[in-house]
């Protein structure tokens, strides 16, 4: 292996077409690999996620694709009709059972984006017994034990067995990546990953900056937005973590006061169905199906707020990948979160948003009334986060850093 050339196996249950959470970012990746010369080879799912169902046109047993100069090995897993703890499990389970049966060639590196922790947890067993001259990484973007204690309100023994899970899992690695330092100071101080180990690569962009040319007042027409109304949006994954309930009562108080505000969310999830019956009867609430690249960011750059909601007591566990896509379209963000996590510190470092108090509607509505009537907080919390955006969310100088990374580990593993 020469420092210019790596051969790279991504193992990932999430991929493009995909356009939510980890698949934007393990295609960026791939692709990114495969620009700079690196023979790149993925092994994933069918699209399924978030809807929970595999997309039409696909679910073959097995399919090979190029994609954008890179080899893509498609293989059928279990989609849990449910996606609760246990289903998710041997979702997991079921895709790294494939994983270890599928051909890898003779990579240098394996990458393993978690959350997929018990896939990630059987290729790397096949990668130990098998595979020894590859030196393996975990990309974490979500933390399972704290997801668990966070979300689901696990039992402290059920959480407990989750870290010792995660921290085996994590150690076995030669390098894990983390997208945040508060991320790195978790996996080091609480599962027991060597400093060494662990290195900080921030998730990027892979969003143009706003359109100048874009028609707002056609778009906002074509959707049936009404002129004068502010729209706030909400966009990717509705689950449990993001309680997304609280949105839908700020709603219900901005139709009560007769406030012209439009709340719209795009995309889907776990949850999607109790949000709908849950916004039955009111008309300020919309609905979109995710969007294809190009027809998103239109429709997105076209909103006036941005929204970033986390459920009560979520603080440690992920960092939302869509403040990544927020900042890029010179839109603000209201983040509903608590003081103390990580989207919070986001918002303060990049100063492209306000934060109000999770599973509190009232205040929700108060910062969005407060932006509709501000049109130069508005503009200055977007432009704060385009600034933000150019400084650090940059995709390749991102790129690079992984690259240098991922060579710095090889090396590393080829003179253990």
């Amino acid at each position: 292996m020469s420092d210019s050339h790596l051969r790279v196996a991504i193992i990932s249950l999430n991929y493009a077409p995909e356009r939510t959470g980890i698949a934007r970012y393990t295609a960026s990746l791939a692709q990114g690999l495969a620009r700079r010369g690196h023979d790149v080879h993925v092994i994933t799912t069918h699209p399924h996620y978030p809807d929970w169902k595999i997309e039409p046109g696909y679910g073959e047993w097995r399919r090979d694709e190029l994609l954008d100069g890179v080899r893509v090995r498609r293989v059928r897993h279990f989609v849990p009709k449910r996606p609760s703890w246990i289903p998710r499990a041997l979702a997991e389970i079921s895709f790294g059972i494939r994983a270890v049966f599928s051909p890898w060639g003779r990579p240098d590196v394996v990458v393993l984006p978690s959350p997929a922790l018990f896939a990630s947890a059987l290729v790397l067993l096949r990668a130990r017994l098998f595979a020894r001259g590859a030196a393996t990484v975990v990309w974490v973007q979500d933390l399972y034990s704290l997801g668990a204690s966070e979300t689901q309100g696990s039992e402290g023994s059920a959480v407990a067995a989750l870290s010792r899970v995660e921290s085996a899992t994590l150690r076995s690695a030669d390098g894990v990546a983390l997208i945040h330092p508060r991320f790195r100071d978790r996996v080091v101080e609480s599962l027991g990953v060597a400093p060494e180990r662990a290195g900080v690569i921030r998730n990027w962009t892979s969003v143009a900056a706003i359109d100048k040319a874009i028609d707002r007042d056609a778009v906002r027409l074509r959707l049936g937005w009404n002129p004068g109304e502010t729209v706030v949006m909400h966009t990717g994954n509705m689950g449990v973590k993001q309680g997304l309930e609280n949105i839908v009562e700020m709603a219900r108080l901005a139709e009560a006061i007769q406030l012209p505000v439009r709340v719209v969310f795009t995309g889907g999830g776990s949850q999607k169905a109790k949000l709908v019956e849950l916004a039955h009867g009111l008309t300020n609430v919309v609905f979109l199906d995710s969007l294809p690249d190009g027809e998103f960011e239109e429709v997105l750059n076209c909103a006036d707020v941005l929204l970033l909601n986390e459920k009560p007591g979520v603080a440690e566990m992920a960092v939302p990948s869509k403040l990544t896509t927020y900042f890029s379209t010179g839109l603000p963000v209201v983040a509903a979160t608590d003081s103390s996590s990580i989207s919070a510190a986001e918002i303060e470092s990049s100063g492209g948003g306000l934060r109000v108090d999770p599973g509190d509607p009232a205040a929700l509505l108060e910062a969005v009334s407060r932006l509709r009537a501000d049109s130069q907080l508005r503009a200055r919390l977007g432009m704060a986060g385009l600034a933000f955006r150019d400084a650090y969310l940059a995709e390749d100088a991102a790129i690079d850093s992984y690259v240098e990374w991922l060579q710095t580990l090889v090396s590393a593993h080829s003179h253990s």
